[in-house]
């Protein structure tokens, strides 16, 4: 897991949150509660496609735009189990939280890829990929 990502608030603006996935070269961000509990998680496509494409101000907070509920793991989640959140969920990120709750950090699909066997990572990444029944339907890729 990449430790201590960088979450941000569910009243911050779209634009600096695009900032900060820039700054940190990611593409997800935790949207975190005062405590630091993941409510939500933002994209950079989440700011995209829900955002900017559907004519919202780069001031619209990312709770507009953010996905929720939010799938977490824990630090005690083992690779397997890591790999089967993401395959069950279709996500390639999920945040990791520790015993209070409290986003401690990431897990991504380039984090599986450099730790996990081949087959594994192959695997997941099909799986994640698979095109969804509302993409089929309207035909998106």
């Amino acid at each position: 897991m990449t430790a201590n990502p960088a979450c941000c608030a569910s009243e911050t603006p779209m634009k600096d949150a695009a900032k900060l996935m820039a700054d940190k070269d990611c593409g997800e961000l935790p949207v975190v509660d005062e405590q630091g509990r993941p409510i939500g998680v933002v994209t950079d496509r989440d700011i995209c496609c829900r955002g900017l494409a559907e004519g919202k101000s780069p001031e619209t907070p990312v709770r507009e735009v953010m996905s929720s509920p939010v799938v977490t793991v824990t630090p005690g989640t083992s690779l397997e189990d890591c790999c089967k959140t993401l395959e069950e969920n279709q996500i390639r990120r999920v945040p990791v939280v520790d015993e209070n709750g409290s986003c401690c950090g990431m897990v991504s699909q380039a984090d599986i890829a450099q730790h996990a066997p081949e087959n594994e990572t192959a695997r997941v990444v099909r799986d994640v990929s698979r095109p969804t029944a509302e993409a089929s339907r309207v035909g998106c890729c």
